[in-house]
This record gives structure tokens, C-alpha cells and sequence, in this order.
């Protein structure tokens, strides 16, 4: 059995303002109508033997998951939480226990994983799901295997694997010789010259049991540290919860340096199926289509005199005027101006609004929650304007607030309001008003999506202005 490993973590800083702490790229539709989690479970269907994948995400980010798995029609073996980032070899580490347990159920304790980032593109399906066979083959032998994207490039923003000795003709598997950092342009144009080099996809085969082995070898405390942290875990609704206390403790390293470098069981199939990891707006350029003027835009976009131009435009017209390999992305609470060759920088922008602690750093205006989503129209000291959407069947947490009282008016589809100890029906054009400090629940039993606006009013109107009473996905009080 094959047992997908979908790696959906990420901090939402190479993306920006498209992506967001609480809205990473992975869970955005960058290049088709799929969102990058979705394209990377999609890409599997089909391939023999396969088991329901295993997703590791950030907890912030789970009941977004948890309903993109549900529109695709996936159900995923686990969805494993991690209560802070501390990179891939970790994260492998609590899939591959937890793999053990749940093949030991269905037949099989030692599957292979087939451990992939969530943030991938792949254009040619049918050479990714052929690599994947191959790459079967040599994991159920035991090796660790890792899949080497051939450059078309000299490329100084991936890491590279140099090949060694091959082992398998009809795969052009190849001992890895080594892992190398990424290069500066001389280097890497050394390393497509050669024929050497493959792209380091991050993307690995190999049985449970050889990589547990080996990071017990290579990696003694942090393998401790996991089984701990899964030992300790809890099942919450439809969620694997890891011990954070233990997690916290772990020592974060890439998957790279804690096994694949050190291992001498590595093995590098070269790939070569249309791959791009988008992990710059630069990398969207690449992989956009292109107009005559090698100009990528998405939205109501109009222009002049521009050329190799990434312009995405999500509520507004732009308009660009004489520019020429720039990007510019509009969304509804920021602008993103910059030289498409000085996008790697945009973290520090990132940066800056930590520090300020500003909103636009960590959501959108838009904040999508397990009920549905709100985005705020307007905003004043005392007052905040908000439109809410709320799904069939879904229902907010009863609750209260010490500073702010709440007006509600439905304006699509009927709510059931809970106000003290009233229930009461809202149609559309009705309203009602929420006291300061009065228990209150919003729910809809339509079947149409319940569409309100709410006028909030008082003197604090943060989010963490909330005590939950009932919860139905298992949120804690604030």
C-alpha cells in the first residue's frame, strides 16, 4: 500500500497579499480552479494501491482543510495538527507513526509514504504517476527515494542533488552522490551543463519502517521527541491533536539534513513532468499563460506599453502603464508593487507588519471560519460593519460579548437566532438587536447559504471579545 503524506503546512510571507498566515498559498487557487492542496491530492487518482492520505497542517489552518478534502469527495486517513512549525523531518516523523498504526489496522504495518508538499504544480500527471511506480519499487526495497526535478535552467533559488552511480536503466535511478545548497548563477549554470544536477523537489518514497529506522539512527532525540508528542495526542472531532508540550520541545530540521544527507540508502529518480513549486510570484510568472507581451494577468486588468508582467487584480481595475517584469497584485486591504526580480524580498514587507502588528499580516478581509466566513465593509473607533455567510447547516458557537453589542439584518436565506433564552426566526429584510452581554447563537437550517450584514457597536471590537459556551467544533473559550 501506498499511503500519500500531503506536507500543507506554510506561513503565507512568499505570497503576500495573496497569501496570509491564516490563508497560506496551498490553500488558494493560484493557477486553476483547484487550490494548490486540492491540485496535489487530485494528481493521485488512479495510481494502484493507494490509501487515504494523511494530511499534516497547522492547526490554525484545519477546518479550511477539512473542507477542501470534503469538496474534492476525499476522506483523509488522518488529519494530523501541529501546534507550531518545526519543519519536515518532524512532520515526517508523526506520519510515519501514525501510518504504522493506522496500516497495522487495514493489513498492512509497513506501507509506503509518499510524502509530498502541497505547494507543487505538476502539468503531465501521467509521467508524475509513472515516476511514482518506479519510485514503489526501489521503497519496498528499502531505500529512501527521493524524485530529482531535470532543470531547464540554471536556476539559483532550488536547492540541487548531484547523481551518482546508477542503479536502474529503465528509471535512470541514481545513488545520490550529494545534496548541495543553493547555488550562485555561475555554479548553477556548471550544474545544468553537466548533466550531473536534478532540482531537490522535496518530494520522497520509502517504507515506514526505513524511515523510522533511520532517523532513530540519525535523529535519536527528535524520533523520541514525536513519539511522544503522538503518544500524548488526542483525537478532537475529525483531527489528530499532537501533544504540544512535547512537539514544542522538538528541535525543528528538514527531512534534508536529518536523514537524506546522511543516509546511505538514497536514491534520486530524475522527473521530468512540467514541475514548478510557485514559491514566488516570479514562479507564478513561469507558469502562467502568457499574453503576446509575455504579460500573466488575472482580474480586470488593463495596460500599456507593459511586458513580462505578473498582475493579479481581485476586487479593482489596474493599471499599468510602461513597466516591464514587475509584479503588481491587488487584493481588498493591500497593494503589492515590485521588480519581478526583487520578489524574494516581500517577506521583510511581512516583516514590518508583524512588528506593527498589523491584521494584514496574519488574514484577508475576508476570514473564513468552520461556519462559513465574514468580511469586514467598514470600520470606525466605535463601530464595525461586517458581511457574514453563513452554510446550510452550520452554526456559530453560543456565545457573548463584554463590550459590544451586535445588530443583525438578514438579507439572503432565513436564520435561527438564539437571544437569552428566545429563539427566534429572521427572514430576509428582517432584523434583530443583540444587548451587550446577552447569550446569543446564529444558525442556519436552510439549505442556501444565510447571507446578513452585522453592525457591531461599542468600545472594544476585537475578535477576542468572545466567551463560547456550546461549541460544535470543539473551539475553547477565548
Amino acid at each position: 500500500m501506498i499511503v500519500p503524506v500531503i506536507m500543507a503546512g506554510g506561513s503565507g510571507t512568499r505570497l503576500w497579499p495573496m497569501s496570509r498566515a491564516l490563508f497560506p498559498k496551498q490553500l488558494i487557487d493560484l493557477y486553476n480552479s483547484h487550490t494548490m492542496l486540492q491540485n496535489t491530492l487530485l494528481r493521485l487518482e488512479g495510481i494502484p494501491g493507494l490509501g487515504a492520505p494523511l494530511v499534516i497542517c497547522n492547526e490554525a489552518h484545519r477546518f479550511m482543510t477539512a473542507e477542501q478534502l470534503r469538496q474534492i469527495h476525499t476522506d483523509a486517513g488522518a488529519i494530523i495538527l501541529e501546534p507550531v512549525g518545526r519543519n519536515t523531518a518532524p512532520a515526517i516523523a508523526l506520519a510515519a507513526l501514525t501510518a504504522a498504526g493506522e496500516g497495522s489496522q487495514s493489513g498492512d504495518d509497513d506501507p509506503v509514504l509518499l510524502v509530498l508538499p502541497a505547494d507543487h504544480v505538476i502539468e503531465d500527471q501521467a509521467a508524475f504517476q509513472k515516476v511514482v511506480s518506479q519510485g514503489y519499487a526501489l521503497a519496498a526495497k528499502g531505500l529512501m527515494v527521493t524524485f530529482g526535478i531535470v532543470p531547464g535552467s540554471p536556476e539559483t533559488g532550488y536547492g540541487y542533488i548531484q547523481k551518482g552511480r546508477i542503479m536502474d536503466e529503465a528509471s535512470g535511478a541514481c545513488r545520490i552522490e550529494r545534496f548541495v545548497e543553493k547555488p550562485d548563477m555561475k555554479t548553477a549554470r556548471a550544474y545544468l551543463e553537466s548533466g550531473e544536477f536534478c532540482w531537490n523537489s522535496g518530494m520522497f518514497m520509502f517504507k515506514v519502517s526505513a524511515i523510522t529506522e533511520e532517523m532513530k539512527r540519525l535523529a535519536p532525540d527528535m524520533m523520541r521527541g514525536c513519539k511522544e508528542a503522538v503518544s500524548k495526542g488526542n483525537m478532537d472531532l475529525d483531527f489528530f491533536r499532537v501533544d504540544r508540550d512535547a512537539f514544542e520541545k522538538i528541535t525543528g530540521d528538514s527531512i534534508d539534513y536529518a536523514v537524506m544527507e546522511k543516509t546511505d540508502k538514497g536514491v534520486v529518480i530524475p522527473l521530468d513532468a512540467g514541475w514548478n513549486d510557485l514559491g514566488s510570484f516570479d514562479a507564478l510568472w513561469q507558469a502562467g499563460r502568457k499574453d503576446t507581451l509575455g504579460n500573466v494577468t488575472q482580474g480586470d486588468i488593463l495596460t500599456h506599453n507593459v511586458k513580462d508582467t505578473y498582475i493579479h487584480a481581485e476586487n479593482r481595475m489596474v493599471a499599468a502603464v510602461g513597466l516591464e517584469k514587475f509584479v503588481i497584485v491587488e487584493t481588498k486591504d493591500a497593494v503589492l508593487v515590485s521588480p519581478r526580480d526583487k520578489v524574494q524580498d516581500v517577506k521583510k514587507i511581512v516583516g514590518q507588519l508583524k512588528e506593527k502588528k498589523r491584521e494584514e499580516a496574519v488574514t484577508h478581509a475576508k476570514v473564513y471560519r468552520p461556519w462559513g466566513d465574514y468580511e469586514t465593509i467598514d470600520l470606525a473607533p466605535r463601530y464595525q460593519v461586517k458581511r457574514i455567510t453563513v452554510k446550510p447547516g452550520a452554526k456559530l458557537s453560543l456565545q457573548k460579548h463584554y463590550h459590544r453589542a451586535e445588530h443583525w439584518t438578514v438579507v439572503s436565506g432565513t436564520a435561527i437566532v438564539i437571544k437569552g433564552e428566545e429563539e427566534i426566526l429572521l427572514q430576509e429584510n428582517e432584523s434583530i438587536y443583540i444587548p451587550l452581554g446577552y447569550m446569543h447563537r446564529l444558525e442556519n437550517r436552510g439549505r442556501i447559504p444565510l447571507e446578513l450584514i452585522e453592525v457591531q457597536s461599542g468600545s472594544y471590537l476585537g475578535e477576542d471579545d468572545i466567551v463560547r459556551f456550546e461549541d460544535v467544533y470543539g473551539r475553547k473559550e477565548n
